[in-house]
């Protein structure tokens, strides 16, 4: 389906100015220009390819690095710079594997001292079971790029609902070949010379194992370092135990198309429509949603372009 939507969306873009340039020349050839109603529609017809051509074409191929700090009271020891990439859908539209070379390069250039995954790296809604042999490989060929990527405290993740969709075992599997280390209510101890904390990664409400479990995630934590946890979904955030210094989720895509007046269209659960994207706070606790580098359901961005974050956090 986004596939015959790009296809459209080229032959259109094409096409209309094609269009306008015959008319033109039509008319000057017969002395019969289009009027002041034909110029009213040729201008809002043109507006409308314009916007197309951004939302469809250029945006979604975009990347904006957001960089922010997040100061935490719950935060001990030197600050730590977190990468944060989510929502890559691979193999889908505007995401090759030449686009997420891409990517890893860009969040490479931000020298972060650990790197997170916040899932869904497959795309679409179609299992891996009712794909042919060659989507199938499309898919699983865009996970070895992500071995590229560099931290000194390594690169975690957790798998999405689109994971789960397709095949979260072959996923998991996936990432664990190229060095990626999934969680799922799982966690581990992060030790550095500034400072440890612990990283926990929550199973997805999607996944065929398990339910999102904090208890099951941070049961008898020892000592008193600070926590940061992983979660595909924002709704999770809901219920993030006092112990949680910050909670990183990705799933919103930011709502994908952000709407002078109207706002964000598109909300992936109840939790991406009350914590869309960015940073918010929950007494001590921190949340930080990524709007993620893929597109879902409808291969556009219009005003809320594929991002990855650099995110440094401080103690008060």
């Amino acid at each position: 389906m986004g596939n015959t939507i790009m296809i459209v969306a080229w032959v259109g873009a094409v096409l209309w100015p094609v269009a306008i340039l015959f008319g033109l020349w039509r008319g000057i050839r017969t002395g019969r220009g289009p009027g002041w109603l034909g110029w009213t529609a040729i201008v809002l017809v043109t507006a409308a390819w314009g916007l197309g051509i951004r939302a469809f074409l250029w945006e979604p191929e975009t990347l904006v690095v957001r960089r922010v700090e997040v100061v935490s009271p719950m935060w001990k020891g030197e600050p730590l710079r977190v990468g944060v990439l989510s929502d890559i859908h691979g193999a889908g539209p505007h995401m090759s594997v030449a686009r997420i070379e891409s990517i890893v390069a860009e969040l490479n250039a931000e020298r972060p001292d650990i790197v997170l995954l916040l899932g869904d790296f497959a795309p679409g809604h179609v299992p891996a079971s009712e794909r042919s042999a060659e989507e199938r490989a499309a898919v699983m060929e865009t996970l070895p790029p992500l071995a590229k990527l560099r931290a000194p405290l390594g690169v975690w993740s957790v798998l999405g609902n689109h994971d789960w969709w397709y095949d979260g075992e072959a996923i998991e599997k996936g990432l664990e070949a190229v060095g990626v280390k999934v969680l799922e209510n799982e966690r581990a101890r992060i030790e550095r010379p500034g400072g440890a904390f612990w990283l926990g990664g929550l199973a997805d409400y999607e996944s065929l194992r398990a339910k999102p479990s904090y208890g099951e995630t941070l049961a008898d934590l020892e000592g008193d370092d600070p926590v940061i946890v992983m979660s595909h979904w924002p709704d999770a955030f809901a219920t993030a135990p006092d112990l949680v210094a910050l909670t990183f989720a990705g799933h919103s895509h930011c709502g994908q198309v952000n709407l002078p007046v109207f706002g964000r269209l598109m909300h992936a659960s109840a939790g991406s429509e009350k914590w869309p994207c960015g940073l918010y706070s929950n007494g001590q606790g921190r949340l930080y949603v990524s709007g993620g580098v893929g597109v879902s359901l409808m291969p556009v961005r219009f005003l809320q372009p594929p991002e990855i974050a650099v995110v440094t956090l401080r103690a008060d």
